[in-house]
């Protein structure tokens, strides 16, 4: 894969030829890229478009060469742009949740270097994790009432990711193909992609905490589509209500809690000072408000809030080792060990001690 530079004229020439097909609306020529953020799972760029000569803005989603941050539920799920665009798709035929229109996705390399999906452009306030957006920003800036009502509404959209049907909505793709997809294995898959991470390293709290979580599954384990990565700042927001669900790579079929766990997990990462904004739900009132936007109980909130940190924790030491491979990270970094996710795990473990 050898990734085309966005900023020539051979990329804009291509994607305004790929557009000018799938659009079928005219002519279409892309007169610019931007970025709006950088990441570690795909390249994000707003293209700007003239369609004949209307302006308009898309958003295109493109595979790093590196491999993929997250464990594969299956095998040959390893183009992270492939998962989320299939996986967006389904969301938007079952209508649950807001979603960009889609525009369409492209395996070939030849077109700019990687495989891509293009999307509409959604407007609106997105929550920073640096600085944290309960620090500053239009969520310190709202009313009690609307920092309230913000986080109970993205609390009801990942309710209803959990409510469909998974087999029936046709997410059968994501299930293991060697074994019944669950808890049980959602660990032993997470375990097994931090200790081949770790490259004979010691991370005695990671995998002391995957050592717990072996020993402790729950015993109510309902199946459900997973969104992976639930958090306020994968919300694009309108008025303080949801207009569209981004970050789709980390999908999987298991318990819809681990993703409770993970949207608490990284709350508790939004509050450094452990003081919240007036109106800014707890942890507990933001279980209460799951429970009732999905109707069922919330048990075994620790193992799931472990489970996510010990997660996290892992995620963080693959990025770091692609920043090593890539030539950008002394090799010898303590990173890997002494972050921000390590010290979340950590505040989780000791907080239940």
């Amino acid at each position: 894969m050898t990734s085309i530079d966005l900023d020539t004229d051979l990329a804009r020439d291509r994607l305004s030829a790929w557009l000018t097909d799938r659009l079928g609306e005219g002519p279409v020529t892309v007169t610019a890229f931007t970025k709006p953020k950088s990441g570690f799972s795909a390249e994000t760029s707003i293209v700007d478009v003239t369609v004949g000569d209307e302006p308009r803005q898309l958003v295109l989603r493109r595979e790093v060469p590196d491999p993929a941050v997250y464990p594969h539920q299956a095998p040959g799920l390893d183009v992270e742009i492939d998962i989320q665009f299939r996986t967006m798709e389904i969301l938007h035929r079952e209508g649950a949740v807001p979603l960009a229109p889609l525009v369409g996705y492209e395996a070939d390399d030849a077109v700019l270097g990687a495989p891509f999906f293009v999307m509409g452009f959604i407007g609106g306030d997105v929550p920073t994790e640096s600085p944290p957006y309960t620090e500053g920003g239009f969520f310190l800036d709202a009313t009690p009432d609307q920092r309230r009502s913000m986080i109970e509404r993205g609390l009801a959209q990942v309710a209803a990711v959990h409510a469909l049907d998974w087999q029936a909505a046709g997410f059968d793709w994501l299930a293991p193909a060697d074994t019944a997809p669950g808890t049980a294995h959602q660990v032993a898959l997470w375990r097994q992609y931090a200790e081949t991470e770790l490259r004979g390293r010691d991370h005695p709290l990671m995998i002391e905490s995957f050592d717990w979580l072996q020993a402790n599954l729950p015993t109510d384990d309902r199946l459900g589509l997973c969104w992976g990565d639930p958090r306020p700042g994968n919300i694009i927001w309108n008025d303080f209500r949801p207009a569209c669900l981004t970050d789709f790579e980390a999908v999987s079929i298991g318990s819809p809690l681990q993703d409770l766990g993970w949207w608490l997990m990284f709350d508790r990462t939004m509050h450094p000072a452990g003081t919240r904004p007036e109106g800014d739900p707890t942890r507990a009132e933001q279980v209460e408000m799951y429970e009732r936007a999905s109707g069922r109980p919330v048990t075994d909130l620790y193992f799931w809030e472990r489970f996510a940190g010990a997660r996290y924790t892992a995620i963080v030491v693959r990025v770091m080792n692609r920043l090593v491979d890539r030539g950008d990270l002394d090799p010898n970094h303590q990173i890997w060990l002494h972050n921000p996710a390590t010290a979340a795990l950590a505040d989780i473990v000791n907080e239940h001690a």
